[in-house]
This record gives structure tokens, C-alpha cells and sequence, in this order.
């Protein structure tokens, strides 16, 4: 009986697996077709890409009489570099069309690699300009996103009221925009990435706790910049889990 059930389990598992890849291709279909539409240098890129490097080995099978092991590592690599202009002017897009709209940094933070704690629009106001907090492992860094004047003295609160329970544990502030001294919105995943590891997994376990307390009092955002923001995020954890 046991057995009976376990291939049924395994037989459901596997049949999810499929319609889970079926439904990753066509992402990356939908994705594609977009993305030609707007991007007319994308395919002669991808396609160079393939037959630059497969000429590169062809010459280097030639030099050294290994044809038949060069080309399809060449043509294997070429795809593989193909796949990955792709997949960066996809995301190149998204931050295009992304920027300057209301919950656009959310978004952005939202999608950071690795095990960041984003807690969005922790301070904000009716304009929509808001702050927001993410918790790793560099300590508590701020984000706001929104007219720099307005959002100075919400960072300067957030950054008090926090300051309360955290300890000695680092605070970082940045603001997304393009003026001296802000963070453009395409650069700010790199930038966070790049800060400096300052405490434990642990201690982030216990900061979180500690903030979970404090009550949000930000304004409410939309999850997303855009509608085609959801289709070409997908698309990028795929590409990512591929790379």
C-alpha cells in the first residue's frame, strides 16, 4: 500500500515538475517576444555572440586538429553568452521603465540576491514618497525613494526610531535618484551587495525580532512598478537559476 503511494506521490512530483518548466519557457517566450519588440539590437547581439565564439573554436579546433571537441564547446559556450545579454538587457529594461515611478526601489529590494529581510514603506507619505528597510547582514540599511527634501527628515526619524533597539548595530541610508550623492535605481542591488558583512545570521535573526515590533507606519505602495515588471522578474530568477 505504502509503495502504491509513494508512486503516486513520486508521479504527481514529477508531473508538477513538468508544468512548472512549461510554464518557465513560455515566461521566457513572452519575455523574449518583448523584449525583440523593443530592442532591435538584441538579436544581432545574441546571434553574435553564438558564431564569434563558435568561429573562435573552429580556428582554435583547426590549430590544434580537435575540430570535433572545439565546435561544440564553442557553440555550447556561445549560447550560454547569448542567454546572458539576454537575460542583462532584460534587466536593463525593467530599470528603464522602472525608474521614477512610485514603488519602484520596493520592487528593486524586493529582488535582491541572497537572504535580505525587506520590510517595505516603513515611513512614508500621501505623495508616496516612503523609506523602506532591509535587514542582512551588513545591519540595517534605509532606502527612501522620492522627493529628497520630503524624504531627508523621514530617514533622520526612521533612523532615531530604530537606533532605539538595534544597538551598536550599523545603519546605512541611501537615497534612489540620479543627483550627487543618491543612488541611481539600477545600481542600487549592487550597492547594497557591495556593503561590508558587520554582524551574524544570528544577530540578523535577533534584530529581526526586535524590529518586528515596531509598528509600520508607512503609507501603502503598489507592489510593482509596472504590469511587464512581474513577467520580466520572473524571467530573471530563471535565468539566474540557469546562469
Amino acid at each position: 500500500m505504502a509503495g502504491k503511494q509513494d508512486k503516486a506521490a513520486a508521479k504527481e512530483a514529477a508531473k508538477a515538475r513538468r508544468a512548472a518548466s512549461r510554464e518557465r519557457r513560455k515566461q521566457i517566450f513572452e519575455a523574449f517576444k518583448m523584449q525583440r519588440r523593443e530592442d532591435k539590437a538584441l538579436i544581432p547581439l545574441m546571434l553574435g555572440a553564438v558564431l564569434g565564439v563558435t568561429a573562435i573554436a573552429v580556428v582554435l579546433g583547426l590549430v590544434f586538429n580537435a575540430v570535433w571537441m572545439f565546435v561544440p564547446l564553442g557553440v555550447a559556450i556561445g549560447a550560454l553568452l547569448a542567454v546572458i545579454i539576454f537575460g542583462r538587457r532584460v534587466q536593463s529594461n525593467v530599470f528603464r521603465k522602472a525608474d521614477g515611478q512610485p514603488g519602484a526601489g520596493a520592487w528593486a529590494l524586493e529582488n535582491l540576491r541572497g537572504r535580505w529581510r525587506v520590510t517595505p514603506a516603513v515611513a512614508g507619505t500621501t505623495q508616496l514618497d516612503a523609506v523602506h528597510r532591509v535587514l542582512g547582514r551588513p545591519g540595517v540599511v534605509l532606502v527612501a525613494e522620492g522627493s529628497p527634501h520630503r524624504v531627508k527628515p523621514l530617514l533622520a526619524q526612521e533612523k532615531k526610531r530604530i537606533s532605539r533597539v538595534i544597538g551598536e548595530t550599523p545603519i546605512y541610508d541611501f537615497i534612489i535618484g540620479t543627483e550627487e550623492g543618491q543612488v541611481p535605481l539600477k545600481k542600487l542591488q549592487s550597492t547594497l551587495m557591495k556593503l561590508p558583512r558587520n554582524i551574524t545570521a544570528a544577530q540578523v535573526d535577533t534584530l529581526e525580532t526586535r524590529l518586528s515590533a515596531l509598528a509600520s507606519r508607512g503609507a501603502a505602495l503598489p507592489k510593482g512598478p509596472m504590469p511587464a515588471g512581474a513577467k520580466m522578474r520572473n524571467v530573471q530568477r530563471t535565468l539566474r537559476r540557469r546562469g
